[in-house]
Order: C-alpha cells, then structure tokens, then sequence
C-alpha cells in the first residue's frame, strides 16, 4: 500500500487534534470535578443526576416548610407561656382583693390591675408569626383574630389550623377560639369558658363598692376556679404546641436524610474519581506529546525537506 506524505501529514494532525480534544476534556474534568457535564457525556447518569436534583429541591422545598411551622410553633409556645405567666399573676390579685380589711378603693386599685393584665392576654393572642400570619389566626385572618365587641371578646379568624406541606403536615397557626374563648368548664360540662369574659366579670365585681364579705369571698372562690380552668386550657395548647416541635424535628430528620441520599446519588452519578481521573490526565498527557513528536517527524519527512 502506498501512503503518500500529504497522507501521512493528515493523518498526523488528526491524530493531534483527537489527543488535544481528550487532553482538554480531561482539563474540563479536573477542573470541575464532574465526570458527566453534559448529557451526552453518559446518558444514562446524567438522568440519575437529575432525579436526584429533583429530589434535592423538593427536600429543600419541605425544609422550608418545615422551618416556617417551626418557626410559627415556637412563637406559640412562647406566647402560651407568657399567657400563663399573666393568668397567674391574675390569680394572685384575684386572691389578695379576698382580703376582708381591704376597702373598696384597694379592690378597685386590684381590678385595674386585672384589666390592664387582660389587655396583655388580648395582646398575646393577636401576636403574629412575623410572616404576615397571626399565630391564633386559625385557617386565616386578614386583621387581628380576636377582638373586643359591645359583648365581649370575639373571633374573627377562620376556625380550625393552618397546615404547611412539609412531606407530612405540620401546623402554621392554632385555632385561637378553642385556645382562648372556649376552655371546658369542668364544674359546668359540657359548657366552655372565654378567658375575657372570665376576667371581664372579676374586674366588674371587684369595682362594685359595698359589697359584703360573703359576696366578695364568692367572687374570689368563683373566679379562681375559672381562672384555673382557663389557665389549663392555655397550657393543653401550649403542650400541643411542644408536641408539633418535637414532631417537625423528627420530620427534619428525615428531610434532612433524603437530602443526604439525594446528594450521594448525585455524587455517584456525575462526580469525578479524583485517583482515577489524575491517572488518566496524565495518561492523555503523555499520548498527546507524542502525537506532537510525531507531528513534527512527519513534518521533516517530505521530498522538499529531504532535497534542502
């Protein structure tokens, strides 16, 4: 077979391009640190690595879920503890104005006190979660949920809770009508108590003057019993709320864990063996300097040359 020396050039070059194209994906690799960067590179792992992105975000869609139930659930938690922590010193005024060498103006002086208190209970229960959601909203409230009416505090949300998809539902909000205005009555079932109106009539009859002991030593018996059973109400919620917190870390555990495999099945699909890819770069290093050797061979190997 006779090869001519335009052959023997040609096919020297080609033979360069092909090794400086393998060199320079190699490159690209290292590089990046990706086996597969394009499609085309491997077929088959490039469509693993895309499900696994896609399970990637939708973990990080249900983490952020997550994060704002979790978020919503430890603001309820805290403000059913302060709630508590101002039912309680309702208590205690309730329980000095029992006093019999108290006058008149001392037990108003004590109502007052219970009145700017209940102003903070109706404070705590219209808090916001800091995302545009009220916290006793219930399913949704455009405006504070609970508000004061000619009769009394009222609920202006939608009952029930708001639910975040997170892979498994978990809360936004609480129903602030069973929180607040209907605690079971224990003495009086299956009647229900309004925190307000609980403390709307101790306030009104701590300010009635000349009232006698026995009335007032009533009252004070009557209010406390209420007291105490709006109080555990607030507290059955404030320990829902925990519950919903121990819960959402479990769930984020195991968001947290599909990520993590998502991650890895990625990473085996399209990551680079560093060891492996090194060993190969060189290799295509070598071959590519001896397809410059031979290329400079072939060039001084031509009747031209040879005659000069």
């Amino acid at each position: 077979m006779r090869i001519s020396a335009a052959n023997a050039f040609d096919r020297s070059v080609s033979n360069l391009q092909l090794r400086q194209r393998e060199l320079t994906e190699a490159q690209e690799q290292l590089t990046s640190g990706k086996r597969v960067q394009r499609a085309s590179d491997d077929p088959a792992a490039a469509a693993r690595a895309e499900r696994a992105l896609a399970h990637q975000a939708r973990a990080d869609a249900e983490q952020r879920a997550l994060d704002a139930s979790r978020n919503a659930m430890q603001l309820t938690e805290s403000a059913l503890g302060h709630a508590g922590e101002l039912m309680q010193q309702v208590r205690e005024r309730l329980v000095s104005a029992g006093n019999g060498t108290y006058s008149d103006a001392e037990r108003r002086t004590l109502a007052e006190a219970i009145r700017g208190l209940r102003d903070d209970l109706l404070a705590v229960a219209n808090r916001g979660d800091g995302a545009g959601r009220y916290l006793f909203g219930g399913q949704g409230a455009d405006a504070p949920p609970l508000a004061d009416a000619a009769g009394g505090v009222v609920y202006n949300g939608a009952r029930g809770q708001l639910m975040a998809s997170a892979g498994e539902p978990t809360p936004l909000s609480v129903d602030g009508e069973q929180a607040w205005l209907m605690a079971p009555d224990p003495a009086n079932p299956p009647a229900t108590l309004s925190t307000f109106a609980v403390l709307d009539s101790i306030v009104a009859d701590l300010l009635t003057p000349n009232r006698p002991p026995a009335a007032i030593a009533q009252t004070v018996a009557e209010g406390v019993r209420r007291i105490d059973a709006v109080s555990d109400n607030l507290q059955r919620w404030r320990a829902r709320a925990g519950e919903s917190l121990n819960r959402i870390d479990a769930i984020g555990e195991r968001i947290a864990q599909t990520r993590l495999d998502a991650q890895r099945q990625r990473s085996e699909a399209e990551d680079l063996d560093m060891v492996q890819a090194i060993s190969e770069f060189q290799t295509r290093q070598t071959g590519y300097e001896a397809a410059l050797k031979t290329y400079a061979t072939v060039q001084r190997m031509s009747l031209f040359e040879y005659i000069r």
